[in-house]
């Protein structure tokens, strides 16, 4: 309709199509009454220790950072021979009639495999991403229930999927501390394919995109993840770094632009590499043998030359030695949660340690049935604590909104 036309229409006329365009609109930003919220977290990818969160377990629209998922499924299915890189997938009408951002793809047309990831990590293509979806299952809300599953499995307990490429939901849902499980998944589980989110250029029939993860060129170390945006959730990204042979995973919620979120994605990763630093020192200084020297003279030797001494009071603050155990301390353990399937209950543990690593890192878990008058629930726990442990890390958890009950433990288990 030419502006003529339009203009000419009468307010009868004019009101019905003004509405339609709200509503898209509105659609296209996400909930109205969504408001963004900033939250953050940094992980160390070899413990799984967090070095700096903000409200991470808060909810948040994932926006174009549900990709991430959609690549992990897609990998899978390369791994297991589901999908080859030179395949050529169909193009479907509604995968062709996806909004931007996307490369364009046309009804009854196709793309291999290996342009549809590329497209997805440096383009954020919508289209490409519904492709994806149904060539593994056989239409995208079956897929996105896959997706789900997996979240589960992962430990993404927060998080529900509805789609495969991020377009507004409002029963679409994560949270930074999820989307940091997923990318810490995405570098554990396919290191043949991490790589490609190194990306910076990619191009599709003569035209060429450039990656919208800006810190790939922008901040020391960076090879990954990916970028999201939507109205109701801001500029949005998850990174990863390596630095002092250290590998940092780390996301950012809530960007009121890119720019500025690019600079708070710097400013925590930051935090987060002097923390490492820091606490790896403690680590070395409680280590080292103690010197021959004389005795009372309060000087420091010259075995701790070199040696930060102002970090070792904060760095064992933050990871504090487990308390020497009495021969009187009966064993107690802490209950996570009591789940639908025994798989939920296994996820369910993993977030806990991962939460709280300090006592539950490398401690037996044990997932028990307990019949019920319909069915079975999964509870899960984590054992071999003292009592003085198992009540520290449920002050942790709970002050992450994370379930926790400590138990004492049954004799022989």
């Amino acid at each position: 309709m030419t502006l003529e036309r339009f203009a000419r229409l009468g307010p009868q006329m004019l009101a019905p199509l003004l509405l339609a365009a709200a509503l898209v609109l509105v659609g296209l930003s996400g909930p109205a009454h969504a408001k963004r919220q900033y939250t953050g977290i940094v992980v160390d990818a070899a413990t799984g220790q967090v070095l700096y969160d903000y409200r991470p377990d808060t909810l948040i629209y994932p926006a174009s950072l549900t990709k991430l998922m959609t690549l992990y499924l897609t990998f899978e299915a390369l791994r297991d021979g589901r999908l080859g890189m030179e395949q050529r997938l169909p193009v479907s009408q509604r995968a062709a009639g996806m909004p931007a951002s996307k490369l364009g793809l046309k009804r009854g047309g196709s793309i291999k495999v290996r342009d549809a990831i590329l497209s997805l990590i440096v383009k954020s293509a919508n289209d490409a991403a519904v492709v994806l979806a149904e060539s593994m299952a056989k239409t995208e809300i079956l897929f996105a229930r896959e997706m789900t599953e997996k979240a589960q499995e992962l430990g993404m307990i927060r998080t529900s999927f509805r789609n495969a490429n991020g377009l507004p939901n409002r029963h679409q849902k994560s949270t930074a501390r999820d989307i940091s499980t997923l990318a810490l998944a995405l570098i554990r589980d396919f290191p043949e394919y991490y790589d490609l989110f190194a990306t910076r250029k990619f191009t599709w029939e003569g035209r060429t995109y450039t990656s919208t993860n800006k810190l790939l060129n922008g901040y020391p170390g960076v090879d990954g993840l990916k970028t999201g945006y939507i109205n109701a959730s801001g500029f949005n990204l998850a990174a990863s770094s390596v630095r002092y042979g250290r590998r940092l995973v780390a996301v950012v919620i809530g960007g009121q632009t890119g720019a500025r979120r690019n600079r708070q994605m710097k400013k925590i990763l930051g935090i987060g590499f002097q923390r490492a630093l820091e606490r790896e020192k403690a680590r070395q200084l409680v280590a080292m043998p103690l010197p021959p020297g004389r005795p009372g003279t309060g000087a420091p030797s010259s075995a701790l030359a070199g040696i930060d001494l102002s970090v070792v009071s904060s760095a064992h603050a933050a990871v504090p030695p487990p308390p020497a155990r009495r021969a009187d301390d009966a064993p107690y353990g802490v209950q996570v949660g009591a789940f639908s399937s025994q798989k939920r209950a296994t996820a369910g543990a993993r977030l806990a340690v991962s939460a709280a690593p300090t006592y539950l890192q490398n401690r037996p878990v044990a997932i028990e049935s307990i019949p019920d008058t319909v069915r079975s629930i999964y509870r899960a726990r984590i054992l071999e604590l003292t009592r003085d442990e198992a009540r520290e890390t449920c002050e942790t958890l709970k002050s992450k909104r994370l379930d926790c009950l400590v138990v004492k433990a049954a004799a022989g288990g």
